[in-house]
Formats: C-alpha cells, sequence, structure tokens
C-alpha cells in the first residue's frame, strides 16, 4: 500500500507529536486530538505491521508539519485537514485499534480535557 503522505514521514517524531498534542490540545479539540491519540498509541504497538506503521507515521507527520492545506491557526476550519488525513488514517488502520489502544487514548485525552463530551469520542469510535 503507498502511503499518501509519505513526503511528511520526515515531520514525524514521537517528541515533536507530544509537543503539538500538549501544545494545541485546546484549539484542536477532542476529535482531533482523540484521531491523534488513537494513531500513536496503534504506532506503539508491537503487533501492529509495518506498512500500517508507515501509514502513521506520515498521518501524525501531517498534523505535526507547520505546513497545512489549511493553516492550523485558522478559526474552527484549521484543523479540518488534519482530521480528515487522521480519519483517513484510522479507517484504513481500523483492524488494529484495539481496546487497550482506545483505553490510553482516553486515559491521556481525560488529562487534558475536564468534562469530555462521549458523543466525540462515539464520533470518532463510529469509524473505526
Amino acid at each position: 500500500m503507498k502511503n499518501p503522505f509519505q513526503e511528511y514521514n520526515k515531520q514525524f517524531s514521537e517528541n515533536l507529536f507530544w509537543i503539538k498534542v500538549k501544545k494545541m490540545a485546546r484549539s484542536a479539540g477532542v476529535k482531533v486530538v482523540y484521531s491523534a491519540l488513537l494513531l500513536f498509541y496503534t504506532y506503539r504497538r508491537r503487533e501492529t505491521p509495518k506498512w500500517a506503521k508507515k501509514v502513521i507515521i506520515g498521518a501524525l507527520g501531517y498534523f505535526i508539519s507547520p505546513i497545512d492545506a489549511i493553516p492550523d491557526l485558522t478559526p474552527f476550519l484549521g484543523y479540518t485537514d488534519d482530521l480528515s488525513v487522521l480519519a483517513f488514517a484510522l479507517s484504513t488502520l481500523a483492524f488494529f485499534i484495539n481496546k487497550e489502544v482506545k483505553e490510553n487514548a482516553r486515559r491521556t485525552l481525560n488529562k487534558w480535557f475536564k468534562n469530555v463530551d462521549p458523543s466525540e469520542i462515539a464520533a470518532v469510535d463510529k469509524r473505526l
């Protein structure tokens, strides 16, 4: 499978991922952050195959990249392209997203957001 986000592979590192997510969590919103966390924790699974990890690295590299189709600083629309890329990767890799991945993502999400609306998480989970 060809990774459509291969050019963003150089943008990804675990350290940059955590910096970006922590810095932009509030402005990105629950759906974007939860989607990114699902991919990150899927990437960390030993059982996730290399081809799937390449897709994740490309998608998270796009998320981290300062060069976006829609700049992240644009109110309301800034993370639309990021969410689309993350959603594509999630639907491609849904088979590898298990209960443990979801629990890790939710635990981290709940550290950063007070009173997470379960419907926002359910909207992302529904695509899996």
